[in-house]
């Protein structure tokens, strides 16, 4: 189904196999298409099977967005009955469904988690894009990087993927929460090849900015990043997002995808508006369960009670040295 218009980076060969290598998620499709034929219609889920956090299907884990890949009303409904009727054998505590749209003639779906998504459009000429960024807190900030003469690195090579890890474990621990293990980015690497790159900003010799993107069909996707705060005023970030925008714009992509956004992060929203990006709202459904079971989805819904506050307290107290090793324990159940 690579040629339908709703396949995403998500639905993609090398992201299933990042996440069966990494954390040993099966991917499962519900589809009305037989064996032998190919797909012409799907839904994607990942099998999570987890002693923390339960058994579950979800639309898939730790991507932004997940389509589904149904055009006909009559097939969508054949397979939600086929989804149903997995909920009743009881052995799945959900379902989790994250499309860029509600699902239709769902009474039992509930909304389980809001985001709001930021994509770029990139048919504009580059000067014109550059006209459209907020002039203070943008074009001043790539401005300000250029004279403080910042060097740009882009590539797949170990040092950079360590250089851009290290930038990653300080943002998350000033989120206070801790990073996604090393090996999951280095096997996004491995599985994307050429399509994925780093993008580090140095001044001097020290890395101060970090991002991980990668390329799918006509869009250019920003998936991670990390900053040292030391550095903030130095416009590291913004000089790294100019420079996808303007390689996307010259290979003749048609967007820039910015990612998601968690619906409290006001500042982030702001920033991403600032781009010159459409927003849009994105809902994560789920299916069965019970709302007291959301708690366990992220460790952003477990803010909401005294589970969270004490994680935060302990991942905010805890040497930077041992985040990455605590990530690498938890991820694997949040999925």
């Amino acid at each position: 189904m690579k040629r339908t218009p709703q396949v995403s980076l998500f639905h993609s060969r090398e992201w299933l196999e990042a996440l069966r290598q990494t954390y040993g998620y099966q991917p499962i499709v519900f589809t009305t298409s037989p064996p032998s034929a190919d797909l012409a219609n799907a839904i994607v889920f990942c099998q999570i099977e987890s002693w923390l956090t339960g058994r579950r299907l979800v639309s898939l884990p730790f991507s932004d967005h997940c389509e589904l890949l149904v055009d006909r009303p009559e097939d969508l409904s054949i397979l939600m009955a086929a989804i149903d009727e997995e909920l009743e054998k009881g052995k799945w505590r959900y379902v989790e469904a994250r499309p860029l749209a509600s699902i239709p003639g769902r009474a039992n779906q509930r909304a389980a988690k809001i985001y709001y998504h930021h994509q770029m459009n990139l048919a504009p000429s580059i000067d014109e894009l550059f006209r459209n960024l907020h002039k203070d807190s943008i074009q001043r900030k790539i401005r300000k990087a250029e004279r403080e003469k910042l060097d740009y690195q882009e590539g797949t090579t170990d040092s950079l993927l360590d250089s851009f890890y290290e930038l990653l474990v300080l943002t998350r621990r000033r989120h206070c929460v801790p990073p996604q293990p090393k090996r999951w980015f280095r096997t996004l690497r491995d599985c994307f090849g050429s399509a994925l790159k780093i993008r580090i900003a140095t001044k001097q010799g020290k890395p101060i900015a970090g991002m991980l993107t990668i390329r799918h069909k006509d869009c250019l996707i920003y998936k991670y990043g990390g900053s040292d705060p030391r550095f903030g005023t130095l416009g590291g970030m913004h000089l790294l997002y100019w420079k996808s925008i303007q390689e996307a714009k010259n290979d003749g992509l048609k967007s820039f995808d910015l990612g998601r956004s968690d619906a409290h992060q006001a500042g982030l929203i702001t920033f991403k508006r600032r781009w010159g990006a459409d927003e849009s709202k994105l809902t994560y459904w789920r299916l069965g369960g019970s709302r007291e079971s959301d708690t366990s989805h992220t460790f952003d819904l477990l803010r909401e009670n005294w589970k969270s506050r004490l994680a935060k307290y302990v991942f905010a107290n805890m040497p930077t040295s041992l985040l990455p090793a605590v990530g690498s324990l938890l991820y694997k159940h949040i999925g």
